[in-house]
């Protein structure tokens, strides 16, 4: 599976450095085809003894190796202190008056 990895990898950095450009230089046309309908003929099929399926011995193989260089490239984090400005807000909530309260 790691070999797997490494050969996907390594076919997308290969994609990237290989990619081309295209421009298209003049306007291209489909085909004219005309098609009649037809029928396909009937057949019947017997069986007339049972199959067998083959023996296959499989053994496992070895991807190649590649060597491949890189650009060094380091990825780190970086702790910054820095002022923010948060806006306050007051709410005053409006009084209850007795008549407002829900009834029962």
């Amino acid at each position: 599976m790691l070999n797997l990895t490494k050969l996907f990898a390594i076919s997308s950095v290969a994609l990237a450095l290989t990619a081309c450009d295209v421009n298209k230089t003049e306007e291209g046309e489909m085909p004219d085809v005309e098609v009649d309908g037809g029928e396909v003929p009937e057949y019947e099929v017997v069986k007339k003894e049972d199959g067998k399926m083959p023996s296959v011995d499989v053994e496992g193989g070895e991807m190649p190796e590649y060597e491949v260089e890189t650009a060094d490239v380091e990825v780190g984090t970086e702790t910054k202190e820095v002022e923010v400005t948060v806006p306050e807000v007051d709410v005053e909530m409006p009084e209850e008056d007795e008549d407002d309260e829900p009834k029962n």
